[in-house]
């Protein structure tokens, strides 16, 4: 069993050019190799985020897992070694209206699609409506074993939503890793940071977290250990990569500290609730 493992968070604009953004991945991607890290974490829709562009158009960007933006991370992931999790718009095989699409992570290990997740908290606030384009996953997200180190995932608006993250604890994860496009707003930096942290202390959990960076997010990019300890924060940087390595004696010495998760007497119920009617 491994006992440390180093993990990357890459922060850039991710922008309506997709050839951009996948330049700007395979630097970070070289970086964090050329850092020495096992595992790259993305912001959400790192493929393509529409900012300027009518929701149509942002779902016609959309695109299948045999499409070219897929193929290139997996190619980046076999040339650097690298663990890499990447959000994008996934098509919606059959879907019968045009205007919908899925909005995923997709994880890609030394080259293969390991997994992928379909977000399943939907940014249906700040008077913004993600549902009207986007449609929900009905899965829990993924909790998968890295070099012997168990690393659970999430994606932006999960964060909210602390019963998620507990589920994965419950799955043996240690590691916390979030994908975000955060929007700018009142409070709205200071809710991101202040979660991150909280999903940290909360949980004694180490946490990797990667967000877009524009005129439409905050950035802050930012890692946390078990004790809730910042490790790491990109500010507002157009291409910044931050690195720290999980260490399990860390890990373990906080959970003999601070046994809150051994001391539990409420559990969490594993399942995916219907959506509210009329989301």
């Amino acid at each position: 069993m491994a006992e440390s493992l180093q993990i990357s968070v890459g922060q850039f604009p991710a922008l309506e050019d997709k050839a951009a953004n996948l330049a700007a991945i395979a630097t970070l991607a070289e970086r964090a190799a050329v850092a020495g890290s096992r595992v790259l974490i993305l912001p959400e829709m790192a493929m393509y985020h529409r900012v300027s562009a009518p929701i149509r158009e942002g779902v016609a960007a959309a695109e299948e897992l045999t499409g070219p933006f897929t193929t290139e991370i997996r190619r980046l992931s076999l040339e650097y070694g690298l663990f890499i999790a990447a959000g994008m718009s996934k098509r919606l095989p059959g879907e019968a209206n045009p205007d919908r699409a899925l909005n995923i992570l997709l994880l890609v290990d030394r080259g293969e699609i390991v997994a992928e997740y379909e977000k399943i908290h939907l940014y249906d606030a700040f008077s913004v409506r993600e549902s009207d384009s986007i449609t929900p996953g009905n899965e829990l997200p993924p909790v998968l074993d890295i070099d012997g180190i168990k690393v659970g995932f999430a994606i932006c608006y999960d964060l909210r939503f602390p019963e998620l993250f507990r589920l994965l604890i419950d799955q043996g994860a240690e590691v916390l890793a979030l994908s975000a496009a955060w929007a700018r707003g009142v409070m709205k930096e200071d809710h991101w940071l202040t979660l991150l942290r909280a999903r940290a202390i909360e949980n004694t959990a180490y946490v990797f977290a990667s967000d877009e960076v524009s005129v439409k997010s905050v950035g802050r990019s930012a890692i946390y250990d078990p004790l809730g300890v910042q490790l790491g924060d990109a500010g507002e940087q157009d291409l910044a990569l931050i690195t720290a390595t999980v260490d399990r004696s860390r890990l373990a010495a906080v959970r003999t500290t601070v046994p809150s998760l051994a001391n539990r007497r409420v559990s969490v119920a594993p399942r995916v609730q219907p959506l509210p009617s009329g989301s």
